[in-house]
């Protein structure tokens, strides 16, 4: 089963279904946001833990996202397969003992161009992607590469984009997953009404290329036996 644990809900899994549907994965997604309680790693093929519009201190007003960080140790030490998106790899950074900073200088918003390093360009998560590719950024704060990961990408305004942690276990920065219904819905969040949606549909044709191929890359890496 794969697990994809929501933590806000306007912040949607978007495009990932359709990829796992493509893939035909079976999948099912906890609201961690509304109590929905967290499985034990051990029973699952793999996890992507999505974004939101909270910071990942904020557990006094989200106490969710404690259980998700207990969630995102024991699958990292259990060795299941994880991406964590934006808030997810903010997430996934200070659980493995990164920094996140919020507000962080690094912010973003719209569309941007992303960097794989020569690390990034090996790696079978960004197997097929143009480099630099396009993608969709929507963040305040900020993470570090936690210690025992490798940095993989970053872009002209946030030096961490994408890490990996021994293993299948990711957190990016960027939004692979979303799509124009998301960003139209985001754009409402700002007064006023903020619209990164026609830069969006502007880059849609080549953002699709690069976020759905990532998107299968992880499904892909998830079904495959774990390397020694």
């Amino acid at each position: 089963m794969f697990l994809i644990v929501q933590n806000d809900p306007n912040c949607p899994a978007g495009m990932l279904h359709q990829v796992l549907d493509a893939a035909r994965v079976p999948f099912r997604t906890v609201c961690a946001f509304a109590g929905d309680p967290i499985p034990d790693p051990a029973g699952l093929t793999a996890a992507v833990v999505l974004g939101g519009e909270m910071g990942a201190h904020d557990t006094e007003r989200h106490p969710h996202l404690s259980r998700v960080v207990a969630f995102m140790r024991e699958a990292v030490a259990a060795g299941l397969p994880l991406l964590g998106i934006c808030l997810g790899g903010q997430l996934l950074s200070h659980a493995c003992g990164g920094t996140v900073s919020s507000p962080s200088p690094h912010g973003e918003r719209g569309i941007h161009r992303v960097d794989l390093n020569a690390a990034g360009a090996a790696d079978p998560l960004f197997a097929g992607v143009t480099n630099p590719f396009v993608t969709f950024q929507l963040h305040n704060d900020s993470f570090t590469t936690p210690p025992g990961a490798t940095l993989l990408a970053s872009s002209p305004a946030c030096p961490a984009q994408a890490f990996r942690l021994p293993g299948r276990i990711y957190g990016v920065q960027f939004h692979p997953e979303v799509d124009r219904s998301i960003v139209d819905l985001w754009d409402g969040f700002f007064t006023p009404r903020a619209d990164h949606l026609s830069g969006f549909i502007a880059a849609e044709e080549t953002f699709n290329t690069a976020s759905r191929t990532i998107l299968a890359n992880f499904v892909s890496l998830s079904l495959s036996p774990a390397q020694p």
